[in-house]
């Protein structure tokens, strides 16, 4: 005989399955538990497998940024005739910085400084003066024609290496007098040349934007005494409208600095008779930045011939926008400076 079960006791009897098997699922040891599988590393993500971009480099004699790596040969600074005899000069066109320094008589040498271009041919090349000391930078080679006794045995004791006549790459150009026919082939020389390290910036680099507004001042002269250099603001940069340069080789000045100086007595005369005078590149001094048109007067320090130039306003640190600066080196005493809007 079959029985038929009441709906109430099925009821029952899946309710007390439901329960043991709760039960029996709630007794199982912990130890016996599957744990969970360890999450797969997440791709990388496309900023975390780029590379960051190298810092960037900047050229010292410039303070314009750099791509690809420094030269092997050191600062090359050579010695430059800057009378009408010179004419024409010959390589200005490609130095980094120019320095201008007065020598005997009230005239003026300059100190070509070469290291992001060597061009060919550079001269007519000239004496050093012990002024050059405080001038020329650590570690920099200097091309002359030779100097002084006196002043070659300073030049030695101050470590600084130099290449005259009778060294390979240096020359006379038979089309032109002596001693204005002094040439020296920098790419040639340039290249038996080894540095360890580079040297580090001449002058405080910066940006046009770091500069006070200072005055009006398009033209300028500096006045050595027998001499004056004048420039001209033009098409965004300085021209020299006096230069010896050739046309298209002259100095692409983008700033003029201008320091006072103090000058003292070599101690010896040069063999026309007069006293050679010896700039003291080092204490402080006035200065004037012409840059864009405008010029802003601070003040200019250096600890000792082989300090860091450094540059100040009454506001603080003053910097030089990067890009090709002529320095004057103008006497405080017996030197002019004379400029206009």
């Amino acid at each position: 005989m079959r029985h038929r079960l009441h709906p109430s006791s099925s009821k029952a009897v899946v309710a007390a399955l439901v329960a043991a098997s709760l039960l029996l699922a709630g007794c199982g040891g912990g130890d016996d538990e599957e744990t969970p599988a360890e999450a797969a590393p997440s791709e990388p993500t496309s900023s975390e497998t780029t590379e960051a971009p190298p810092e960037p480099t900047y050229w010292p004699l410039t303070g314009l940024e750099r791509t690809g790596n420094a030269p092997k040969h050191p600062v090359i600074v050579t010695k430059v005739d800057n009378t009408s005899s010179s004419a024409p000069q010959v390589g200005l066109g490609s130095a980094d910085l120019v320095v201008e320094e007065l020598v005997e008589g009230g005239y003026t040498r300059l100190a070509a400084f070469y290291y992001s271009k060597v061009p060919a041919n550079i001269g007519p090349v000239r004496s050093m003066r012990a002024s050059d000391i405080g001038i020329v930078p650590e570690g920099a080679t200097v091309v002359t024609s030779g100097a002084a006794p006196v002043t070659i045995n300073r030049i030695d004791g101050a470590g600084i290496p130099w290449i005259t006549e009778g060294d390979a790459g240096v020359y006379r150009e038979t089309s032109r007098s002596a001693p204005y026919n002094l040439f020296a082939r920098l790419g040639e020389i340039s290249k038996r040349l080894k540095v360890e390290e580079e040297p580090p910036a001449y002058l405080p680099w910066g940006t046009e934007a770091d500069l006070p507004r200072g005055g009006k001042a398009s033209t300028l002269t500096a006045d050595f005494g027998a001499h004056s250099t004048s420039w001209q603001f033009q098409d965004g940069g300085y021209v020299n409208t006096d230069s010896y340069a050739a046309e298209g080789d002259r100095f692409p000045a983008d700033s003029v600095l201008v320091l006072r100086v103090k000058v003292g007595d070599a101690g010896y005369r040069d063999p026309a008779g007069y006293p050679v005078p010896e700039t003291k590149f080092e204490g402080k001094g006035a200065a004037l930045l012409f840059h864009g048109g405008r010029v802003i007067r601070g003040t200019w320090t250096k600890d000792g011939l082989t300090g860091a130039i450094e540059l100040s306003t009454k506001d603080g640190d003053l910097a030089v926008p990067a890009g090709h600066v002529w320095v004057e080196l103008v006497p405080a005493v017996n030197g002019d400076l004379t400029f206009a809007k």
